[in-house]
């Protein structure tokens, strides 16, 4: 029995030993990927903090200045441009960009998974198929004129909220390869088959067992496809006229160019007194201002959708 305890004793500090060493060679290597980590964040973060002093500063600040991570001289004559002159227009912009970013989220989460779950089906007969043409859009384009003569004359959406919607709905066959690989990856076969002699029916499969073991993707691809609505301002310069219906990305680029117009027509010393009250604004930190308007709602939504960035890709129902 003494020899047992020493035996186990000895085993048991032999594992300590072990583990301290192990800890002592892993400490260098912990160090060095929280420095990496360090290093990453402040190369995204910094650059968004410049972005927002500059918004806040002077122009005159920034001109002799430049770019500081602190405004030197502070204050809101950019936001005051933007809020005070057009405060309406800017409300009605963002109602367009949350109608079409939140329509047009749930309609590509309804449509783009069923067909990456269809085609993700190896006893599907015509998977095949279909995973041919999604393929073929990956890698072929029939470009703007054909699909601006399509939109508008074709389907009759030009100058309609549906111009918005509808061109970006699927985004493109690379979202849709990233539902089939996770379907194929998480789901068993095993599992559908499981369901199938249980009595389930193919809806019933893809909503309570497929859709429930893939909320990760669908969090990680809806946030995607969102913030591509959401940034999107080529559909609204192609298919819109209407001001009642520009985004808030088709507004604000309005504006830019609007300033970059006055600043052209002081430059040339012509214009009258719109040439001149645009030569007094803050024509810089107003595109600073611009892109901070723009991004505070994906900021504002970003932290309810990180758990599922860290969570990764679900491994699934069944374990082999």
């Amino acid at each position: 029995m003494l020899k047992r305890k020493e035996k186990t004793l000895s085993l048991a500090q032999e594992h300590a030993l072990e583990s301290q060493h192990n800890a002592t060679h892993s400490k260098p290597f912990s160090m060095f990927c929280h420095a990496v980590l360090i290093a990453c964040s402040l190369a995204a973060v910094l650059p968004f903090m410049l972005l927002v002093s500059s918004s806040f500063s002077d122009e005159g600040a920034l001109l002799r200045y430049g770019y500081s991570f602190f405004p030197r001289q502070f204050t809101t004559a950019a936001y005051d441009f933007l809020f005070q002159t057009n405060l309406r227009n800017i409300l009605n912009a963002y109602r367009i960009s949350v109608t079409i970013t939140v329509v047009g989220l749930l309609i590509h989460l309804l449509i783009a998974p069923a067909l990456g779950y269809a085609i993700s089906r190896k006893d599907y007969p015509r998977h095949k198929i279909i995973l041919f043409f999604v393929l073929f859009t990956m890698l072929f384009n029939g470009g703007l004129v054909p699909q601006y003569i399509m939109w508008t004359q074709l389907w009759g959406i030009g100058n309609t909220i549906y111009a918005l919607i509808l061109p970006n709905l699927i985004t493109n066959g690379f979202m849709i390869m990233l539902y089939m690989n996770n379907f194929r990856s998480n789901i068993h076969p095993a599992l559908i088959e499981a369901a199938k002699i249980d009595g389930a029916g193919e809806l019933y499969i893809y909503r309570k067992i497929a859709l429930p073991l893939s909320l990760p993707i669908l969090a990680t691809v809806g946030l995607m496809v969102g913030v591509n609505y959401w940034n999107d301002w080529m559909n609204g310069l192609y298919y819109i006229n209407d001001p009642n219906l520009f985004s808030l990305q088709v507004f604000l680029n309005t504006i830019l160019n609007n300033v970059q117009a006055l600043l052209s027509l002081a430059d040339a010393g012509v214009g009258g007194e719109l040439a001149v009250a645009a030569a007094d604004m803050p024509t810089t930190a107003i595109r600073m201002a611009i892109a901070v308007v723009g991004v505070i709602p994906i900021l504002v939504l970003y932290p309810f959708f990180q758990k599922y960035f860290i969570r990764g890709i679900s491994l699934g129902g069944v374990k082999e």
